[in-house]
């Protein structure tokens, strides 16, 4: 099995479409087969997960999908790639226990991971509508993964 698309409940499409595109995401589909069902799906760069969004797609209240992940090689770089684009974006942080992440903010230490671990570093940002999303740095994999 493979994740294909993450749906994202959003209140505006098209400003989630123009939020998403300034990233410099791909533009896969937008379809409305009636003004009450749209569908929009964009991939992340390097991506073989996409997101989609609309109109008549899920009854999630908008702003409510959290945690999710973009995973990257350097999160500094992509941290300021992404505030680069106007998005207001967290400093790059890692968690005091050193595994993964706290939920909120709580565990937070301000800077990558002192001896820059795989999996241990992060930055996070929301869309337009709070939807929260966490950029991973991770260079070596797990075994097995």
């Amino acid at each position: 099995m493979k994740l294909e698309v993450v749906v994202l409940p959003v209140t505006d499409v098209d400003r989630a479409k123009d939020f998403y595109k300034e990233l410099g995401w791909r533009l896969d589909a937008d379809f409305a087969s009636s003004p009450d069902f749209r569908v929009v799906q964009l991939t992340p760069p390097g991506s073989a997960c996409s997101v989609i969004f609309g109109t008549g797609i899920t009854a999630a209240a908008p702003g409510t999908a959290a945690e999710l992940l973009l995973i990257v090689d350097d999160v500094q770089s992509a941290r300021d790639e992404i505030a680069g684009h106007g998005v207001p974006v967290s400093e790059v942080f890692h968690d005091e226990g050193g595994v993964f992440y706290h939920a909120g903010t709580a565990g937070r230490v301000p800077g990558p991971d002192p001896d820059r671990r795989s999996y241990s570093s992060f930055a996070s940002f929301t869309d337009p509508d709070g939807n929260g999303w966490r950029l991973q740095e991770i260079t070596t994999r797990l075994p097995g993964r």
